[in-house]
């Protein structure tokens, strides 16, 4: 009986992992993007994927303890939260001490910029702030998007300027994503369907990232800076930006949202890499 007590005292999925599900795809398509891209499985590789998941899941436990002290959540959950917590911030800190003994301390640098965007999340939670902020998921979506060059400069067995690149298009990609997966939540409020004017007009944002993305990635390729299909993800995102303009997600689930918001972005690692190599 104990033992049963201790069981579901500690392990709570809720603690343990995030409960924003979407949150995984902008940290493992710049990861799988940067892996990919770097062709080479090097000694460094495996700490550098763990350390990155530690540093991802770290969050969620934090984040319910910061909501335990403010008062939103029951101090029963604190134990959780404080086990799972210090489990992956032991485990991140080994697998960093493991790179740096590798050679791969400077990609610690990599991690200053997430913690002053860590710091404002939760301070917005604590203040009952954190829901729909795009410009705090957007800029954490960048900060995600740094596990593309560090995987990248892994694999490669050098910090090649080419990883910065890798950076700038994953992160442009998330944003993108984030801005078109609030332009369908505020369409389920939609009573019926708008008029063709009205609907550009809420999906202006949306369109304005995905049209730029491509763009300039398109421009790049043509160039010889990029590879000559790489533009092919981005017109796939591009796409479903401007057929979700067209077509309203008028009284959709948030979970109809959520599973095409995943099957685009599966598809866009999955050319990204094949545009990558070849």
């Amino acid at each position: 009986m104990d033992r049963i007590i201790f069981i579901r005292q500690f392990f709570q999925r809720s603690i343990a992992l995030p409960q924003d599900h979407g949150s995984w795809v902008f940290l493992l398509t710049p990861l799988l993007i940067g892996l990919f891209s770097g062709g080479h499985w090097r000694a460094g590789t495996a700490p550098l994927i763990f350390a990155t998941l530690a540093a991802f899941l770290l969050r969620q436990p934090v984040t319910v303890v910061v909501k335990v002290f403010s008062g939103r959540r029951s101090r029963d959950e604190l134990p959780a939260a404080l086990f799972w917590g210090m489990l992956y911030a032991a485990g991140g800190l080994m697998m960093l001490a493991w790179l740096a003994g590798l050679g791969w301390g400077y990609l610690l640098l990599l991690a200053l910029p997430g913690l002053p965007v860590f710091a404002w999340h939760l301070v917005l939670v604590s203040r009952r702030a954190e829901r729909r902020q795009v410009g705090v998921e957007v800029v954490g979506s960048g900060v995600l998007a740094l596990a593309a060059p560090a995987a990248f400069w892994v694999g490669q067995g050098e910090s090649d300027p080419m990883g910065w690149v890798l950076f700038g298009l994953t992160w442009f990609q998330s944003a993108a994503s984030i801005v078109y997966a609030y332009l369908r939540l505020r369409q389920r409020e939609l009573k019926e369907m708008p008029a063709l004017s009205e609907r550009f007009r809420m999906a202006g944002r949306a369109l304005l990232y995905t049209t730029f993305n491509l763009a300039i990635v398109a421009g790049l390729s043509i160039g010889g800076l990029l590879p000559i299909l790489l533009p092919l993800p981005y017109a796939l995102q591009w796409a479903e930006s401007l057929w979700g303009s067209l077509i309203p997600a008028i009284q959709w689930k948030p979970t109809r949202i959520g599973i095409r918001q995943l099957v685009v972005s599966t598809l866009f690692t999955v050319l990204f890499i094949i545009a990558w190599s070849v």
